[in-house]
This record gives structure tokens, C-alpha cells and sequence, in this order.
């Protein structure tokens, strides 16, 4: 086949199915190693039925029949026969080729593999003639479903001709209503007209009899007779002349038809909507924290979001989604699920209980990725509280609702894991500081996230006053912007905040569940990660200019590109390296690595840039390199991480 294919001059071999080019041996095609196991397998279907024994069920079979009754010949040296097997090459070959190209290979006798290699096979078969009963059960599968799709097709036309039917029986009845209605108003018109017509025409005959016998008398009769005509005729010519005639029209001729067909055709182009998505379960994907945990009594939710085969968002809604909460005594939990019309659901439970459960969501019945989860209710006394939550239950000092001090919120000493004093050998030295508790310019209220520009300015997101504040390097106010509300552009809980490598403010929303990108100026350009993220909290950029974004609520981290497009994201709820436990900020150093403080597990863990875990250091407890609960992180020019440790109110390098 190659040799028809390639010219004999051709230095170079083009594969026909994937068109990658090899270098051809000196001799051409000729010269190109052959296929020792599909000659094997060509050979054997070329051979007489009686070469091969009777009992021989299959290829492999055969192929030991043959290697019996005649035996393979080397291609390379004529008359030679293979009777060795080099690993390297994976091929047959004769004595000679052990003693020429594959002097060098490890070679054994043919016939010391030929079992191995026979029973490798045979496994090979085993394991995918296993898979005959999971293909089977998906044809069943597949076939069920396109006969449920045929089915409901066929409802869908029965329905749509139904529909047009009655719409079609409808007009017609509406047409000869208002045809009766126009015969009904032209003869009621027309009686008015009729009679008028007659009063007119008979006192336009009774004028002109009158006229013709009084002209007649004038012209042709005798004194007399005009004399005795004289008084008779002139009173009837008086009474005619001063006779009142319907000389007026006692009706108009006016009658028309206005159908309004605009809206109707518009009404008729839009009438009728079919509902479809192209959402399977198996690429569908369930997120958030109430997947694996749930608070006892507390409203838990989970966003699932559908996607195509192909992996490929679904952008629409109305896909057939439920969820199934069954305890471990098949007690079922009532879910809620809410359509969001651009291909998220939201499903809301509460748990009454502690304990495990078996959490199903099905997607036109077939699992979503994952399912079923592994649920475990707790008390909410038994978790953790993370920093705001603690801050909005501890009042303050002066006992109204407002500023709270960090000693107020600091756990005591008798909960730390160690016994170990704080030390801190290395002189504070406050360069400056800037900012008053207020609402104003330059004031804040539950101050978050903290970024620096390229070009010397400071950017703050002040989360309660819902904005992001500007101020110069030197601390001097610059700007402020941010409005207030749940649409694209607005502001509801900003948290995390970074300037990219254009100048672009990225901010990550916490309570709008996304992260809005705002120009150096503040006038919003887009938002990304809607519909994905459940809680960002930090948010950082890399080198290449992806987004990265700490998932507080998830419980795991997401890499966008600029535009939107998920790159990838990693970790889930847990302990271990790759696992967070409220996850709350991000840095990216000088190696393009995330750098992710983990609040719970009182920790710092380094990824990749592909989120592969590197390594991970501190533990819970308040001596030097130990943490309890860190927040905030950054990274600076030496690589030093720098972080916030927030239930022991200081800094750590």
C-alpha cells in the first residue's frame, strides 16, 4: 500500500491518516520494518482452513496453528527463518538480524515468548470483553432514551397541530362573525337609505305631475278652464313648494374592516416555544459547600452547572434536575431546586439532623459528575467561626454595632494548640498609616482586600462601604468608585483586590458571586466567574494574565483567563495537602506560584501554576511560624510571603 503511495523518490514518508512526515530509509519503503503481528494475523487468514487445528477458536489460536505447520520467513534475509524475538523493537527476526541491526538489543528465542505474549493478550481480552456488559447496559440506555425522545416528539407535533387546529377553527369562526356583522350593519344602513330614496323619489314625481298639468292647463286650455283649474292646482303647487323633503342623507356609507395583523403576525411568528437543552449529567458538575457539609437547622445550597458532551457550558434552562437526600434510615430530606435560565440551578436544603447522607443529583435522571456525595450534617457549634462571622456576632466597645477591635474577637490562650509564647524579635517600624473609621473619602468600614499598581497606587476594597478606594504611595486620597447592588458593574461585598498587568482592577465579590474587572479610572468592563464561584474571597494575577480567585465557600481555587474562560481549578473540603478548610487569599510570587492562605487548617500552601501542590508550612499555635487562622497574603520582590495572621493579631515573614 505505502509503496503505491509514496513516489520512489520521495525521501520522506507522509502518513495518510495524520499527515505527520517521517525520514524514509535509504532504500525507501522497502526497507521499513515490518509489522510482525499483522503479518502474523495476514498470514494466518491467507492459509488453507485444514493448516490450522480444528479446535482453534480464535486469532491467537490460529496464529499458534501456524507457527506449527509452516514457519515464518525473514523478510530481510530470504530463506532465513525468525526464530528470535528482540524486546527492544518488538519484533521477530532470524539469526542473521541478531547478528547485524539488533547485535546490540536484547534478543530472545521467539518461542520463549510466544506464551507470554499469548497470555498479555489473552488478559488484554479479558479486560475488554468485561466492558461488553457497561456497553450493553449504555445501547440499552441510549436506546431507551431516543425512544423517549421519539416519544416526545411525537407528542410535540400531536400537540403543535392540536394547538394550530383550534387556531385555524378559531379564525374561521372569527371570520364569518365578522362577515354577519358587516351584512348586518350594511342592511340595517341600507333599510335607512331605501325609505329616504322613496320619500324622495315620491315627492319628486309629485312635482313634476304637478308641474307637467299646470304647464298643460297654461299652454293648451281655455279660460274657463284655467280658471277652474287655478285654485286647485296653485294649493297643491304651494303645499309642494313648501313641503319639507328628507333632502339630507339619513345615513353614511361609511364601513370598514381593520384587522390589526401587525402584532398578530408578530404574536403568530413567536407563538409556541420548544424546550430543549443539550445538558447530560456525566460532564455536568455540582459546587459548593453544602455538597459534602451541611449546618444542622441552616439553609445549605449547591450550584450545579450543566454542560454539553463535549464539556461545553449550557447557557439556557429548563433542564429536568433533581435532588435526592436520603439518610442512612432512608429518611428522605425535601430539596429545592431553582432554575437560574442561563444553565446554573441552585439547590437549597436544610437538615434537621446530624449524621451521613447519601446527596443524588440527577440530571434528566443520570448522575451529575460525582454523584452521589457523601453528606455530613453537623451542629453549627461544632465549626469553626472565619473572621467576619465572628466580627458581626462580637458587639463593641462603646456597645452599639460599630468598629470592632481585633483583641475583642481573639480567642483565648487556652485554645491554642501549644503552649509556646509569641516572640518577636524584629523591631515595628510604621512607615505610615492612613484611613478613619467613617463613610467618607478616605474612611472605611470592614476594610478587606489590598493592592498595589505599577504605577504607584494603592487600591483598597472597602467591603461594608461597598467601593474600592485609590490612594497615591504616599497614603493621599485619589479616588473612589463602586455603587451599590446586585447587577453587573455594582458592588455588594467587595473582598479580594488586584491590579493586572494593563492597569485593570479586578475585584472579587463575594456576596454577587463573581468578580468584577473595572478599568484604572473605575468604569466597569465585565464581570467573569458568574454562575461558577460561590463565595471568592481573594483574588490575585499570574504572570501569563489569568485571574486566580480563592473560592471561600467552595473550598477551592479558580484560574480564569481574562476573558472568562475557566483555565482550571483545584481543591475541595478537607485536611489534606491539595484540600482547604475557608480558604481566604492569594499571591502569586516571582515563580508564577499561588500562594493560598488556609484559614482552618492554619496554614500557607504553594501550587503551580497548574495547581499541583509544592508544599505547605506552619501549623495552629502562636510561637514564631505557627498560625491561628491566617488571612491575608502577598508576596514581595525577594519572594519573602508575607502573612496576615489574623486570630493572633500580627504579621509574619
Amino acid at each position: 500500500c505505502l509503496q503505491n503511495y509514496i513516489p520512489p523518490q520521495s525521501l520522506t514518508l507522509s502518513c495518510p491518516v495524520c499527515r505527520q512526515t517521517s525520514i524514509l530509509p535509504e532504500k525507501g519503503v522497502a526497507a521499513l520494518q515490518n509489522n510482525f503481528f499483522i503479518t502474523n494475523l495476514m498470514e494466518v487468514l491467507q492459509r488453507d482452513p485444514e493448516c490450522s487445528r480444528p479446535e482453534a477458536c480464535n486469532v491467537l489460536e490460529s496464529a499458534s496453528a501456524a507457527t506449527a505447520c509452516q514457519p515464518l520467513s525473514c523478510p530481510n534475509h530470504e530463506g532465513k527463518v525468525m526464530e528470535f524475538y528482540c524486546e527492544s523493537c518488538e519484533t521477530a527476526m532470524c539469526l542473521e538480524c541478531t547478528e547485524g541491526e539488533h547485535r546490540e538489543h536484547v534478543t530472545v528465542p521467539l518461542r520463549d515468548v510466544l506464551e507470554q505474549h499469548k497470555s498479555a493478550l489473552k488478559n488484554q481480552l479479558d479486560a475488554v470483553r468485561n466492558r461488553l456488559p457497561q456497553l450493553t447496559a449504555a445501547i440499552e440506555l441510549v436506546n431507551e432514551i431516543s425512544k423517549q425522545l421519539m416519544e416526545r416528539k411525537n407528542e410535540a407535533v400531536t400537540e403543535i397541530s392540536n394547538t394550530f387546529d383550534e387556531l385555524e377553527k378559531a379564525l374561521h369562526q372569527r371570520k364569518t362573525a365578522l362577515i354577519t356583522e358587516v351584512e348586518n350593519i350594511c342592511s340595517t344602513k341600507q333599510k335607512v337609505l331605501q325609505a329616504q330614496l322613496t320619500s324622495l323619489l315620491q315627492g319628486k314625481e309629485n312635482i313634476q305631475s304637478s308641474c307637467n298639468f299646470t304647464e298643460q292647463a297654461l299652454s293648451h286650455g281655455s279660460a274657463t278652464e284655467v280658471l277652474l283649474v287655478q285654485k286647485q292646482m296653485g294649493e297643491r303647487v304651494s303645499a309642494l313648494a313648501r313641503h319639507s323633503f328628507p333632502e339630507h342623507p339619513h345615513e353614511n356609507g361609511h364601513l370598514e374592516c381593520q384587522v390589526e395583523t401587525d402584532g398578530l403576525r408578530r404574536s403568530i411568528q413567536n407563538l409556541g416555544v420548544l424546550i430543549t437543552t443539550g445538558a447530560v449529567g456525566h460532564t455536568s458538575v455540582a459546587t459548593g459547600e453544602g455538597l459534602r457539609h451541611a449546618l444542622v437547622g441552616q439553609h445549605n445550597t449547591v450550584t450545579v452547572t450543566t454542560k454539553d458532551k463535549d464539556g461545553e457550558l449550557v447557557k439556557t434552562g429548563n433542564a429536568a434536575l433533581r435532588a435526592e437526600i436520603v439518610s442512612a434510615d432512608r429518611v428522605c430530606t425535601e430539596a429545592d431546586v431553582v432554575d437560574n435560565k442561563n444553565g446554573t440551578y441552585e439547590v437549597g436544603y436544610t437538615i434537621r439532623s446530624e449524621g451521613e447522607f447519601t446527596f443524588s443529583l440527577l440530571l434528566y435522571e443520570q448522575p451529575v459528575r460525582g454523584s452521589p456525595f457523601r453528606l455530613r450534617a453537623v451542629k453549627p457549634s461544632d465549626v469553626l467561626q472565619s473572621p467576619d462571622d465572628v466580627k458581626r456576632r462580637v458587639k463593641s466597645p462603646s456597645g452599639g454595632g460599630g468598629h470592632v477591635r481585633q483583641k475583642a474577637v481573639r480567642r483565648p490562650s487556652s485554645m491554642y494548640s501549644t503552649t509556646k509564647k509569641k516572640e518577636n524579635p524584629i523591631e515595628d517600624e510604621l512607615i505610615y498609616r492612613l484611613g478613619t473609621r467613617g463613610r467618607d473619602k478616605g474612611e472605611f468600614t470592614n476594610l478587606q482586600g489590598i493592592s498595589t499598581s505599577s504605577n504607584g497606587r494603592i487600591v483598597v476594597a472597602d467591603s461594608n462601604n461597598q467601593c474600592i478606594q485609590v490612594f497615591s504611595n504616599d497614603g493621599q486620597f485619589k479616588m473612589r468608585f463602586g455603587v451599590r447592588g446586585r447587577s453587573p458593574g455594582q458592588l455588594q461585598r467587595p473582598t479580594g483586590v488586584t491590579v493586572d498587568m494593563n492597569g485593570d482592577i479586578i475585584v472579587a465579590d463575594y456576596d454577587n458571586r463573581w468578580i468584577s474587572i473595572f478599568s484604572s479610572d473605575g468604569k466597569f468592563k465585565n464581570k467573569i466567574g458568574a454562575g461558577r464561584l460561590m463565595g471568592p474571597k481573594g483574588v490575585a494575577v499570574d504572570k501569563n494574565g489569568h485571574i486566580i480567585t480563592v473560592d471561600n465557600k467552595a473550598c477551592c481555587v479558580f484560574i480564569f483567563q481574562s476573558n472568562g474562560k475557566l483555565v482550571t481549578k483545584f481543591g475541595a473540603r478537607g485536611t489534606s495537602d491539595r484540600h482547604f478548610a475557608g480558604p481566604h487569599f492569594v499571591a502569586v510570587n516571582n515563580k508564577n506560584e499561588i500562594v493560598v492562605t488556609d484559614f482552618h487548617n492554619h496554614s500557607v500552601k504553594v501550587y503551580n501554576a497548574d495547581g499541583e501542590f509544592l508544599f505547605k508550612f506552619g501549623s495552629h499555635g502562636e510561637g514564631n511560624g505557627q498560625f491561628n487562622a491566617p488571612t491575608g497574603v502577598a508576596v514581595d520582590a525577594n519572594g519573602n510571603i508575607i502573612v496576615a495572621d489574623w486570630g493572633n493579631s500580627r504579621i509574619q515573614v
